[in-house]
């Protein structure tokens, strides 16, 4: 059964919310290589109905790496972490990135500190092997009052520091709203890059969720060149289903998107991360349709 991203992210924020020194050269070093994967969101279904078997063929078609949208009571798509990075590591799997909605639920006030269940997130993502630990959500009720948000976007900082600690950095993704929502007068996806410390907190720009918002990935680039670290590399076509305002991703080269453009200036502006998701395949499987983006991008000299 179809779950929209809305409802998948929340429900995973809910999820999480019950339950080394920091090495600047060995993060350079990462940051060295491109990175060429696939996010198992794209394969969400196949990968609840078979998880082992559907990363077998995610290999077999190539990938070498992997980013994941399946966080929930201290397992990866049912698997513990270590479990997780041992079945990875037996398919040739690498899972350097992955999403974890960070919220409100995840601070304690009267501590002043983070909960227990977003440490075990932090813990468990370094046991798995991620680099970065990537937030893909804002709640609502943080886009309407400026002086909350940039006290909720303070919290991302403070989780940069927590994931430095253990080798890794704290990321932030978009989705379509934080182009349409202006918050005094300014829109929020500026009001978020410049509340987080680029050295703390990494962007991955999903360059196709902003597009029915009024968002271009080129524009941004150029606006802010090397604040991207990741990007989600998407084409994007018009749709009646409603859920990036108007529009759905589809085959690399074939939408509205100057994909191979933004991913030539993606790379000049220092992006390393290059993680391909379909979300909807016009018929195609969601297996087949990662296989052709896949090459599509190989074809692009990825």
């Amino acid at each position: 059964m179809y779950t929209s991203r809305r409802t998948f992210l929340k429900k995973s924020a809910l999820a999480v919310a019950g339950t080394t020194l920091f090495s600047g050269e060995l993060f350079a070093g990462r940051r060295a290589n491109e990175i060429l994967g696939v996010q198992l969101y794209s394969v969400r279904d196949d990968m609840e109905k078979d998880p082992l078997g559907t990363l077998k063929q995610i290999s077999a078609m190539g990938y070498k790496y992997v980013e994941h949208a399946n966080y929930v009571n201290r397992k990866f798509y049912g698997y513990a972490p270590a479990d997780f990075k041992k079945t990875l590591d037996d398919q040739g799997l690498q899972m350097h990135s992955g999403h974890t909605t960070f919220s409100k639920e995840h601070w304690d006030e009267a501590k002043n500190d983070f909960t227990d269940a977003w440490k075990y997130a932090v813990e468990d993502a370094k046991i798995v092997g991620q680099h970065y630990v990537i937030s893909p959500w804002l709640d609502e009720n943080l886009r309407k009052n400026t002086d909350e948000l940039k006290r909720f976007l303070d919290l991302f900082n403070k989780n940069g520091e927590l994931c430095q600690k253990s080798g890794m950095k704290f990321g932030y993704h978009n989705h379509n709203f934080e182009f349409d929502t202006m918050i005094d007068g300014k829109r929020l996806y500026d009001i978020i890059l410049a509340s987080t410390d680029p050295k703390l907190v990494a962007q991955q720009m999903d360059i196709g969720n902003m597009y029915g918002a009024g968002g271009r990935p080129l524009e941004l680039l150029k606006q802010y060149p090397g604040r991207f670290e990741l990007l989600h590399v998407k084409d994007e076509i018009k749709s009646s289903k409603g859920e990036m305002s108007g529009y759905e991703s589809t085959k690399l080269g074939t939408g509205v998107i100057q994909v191979k453009d933004v991913l030539d200036l993606a790379k000049k502006s220092g992006t390393t991360y290059f993680i391909i998701e379909q979300e909807s395949y016009q018929g195609s499987s969601p297996l087949d349709a990662v296989k052709e983006d896949f090459t599509i991008m190989k074809n692009w000299g990825f």
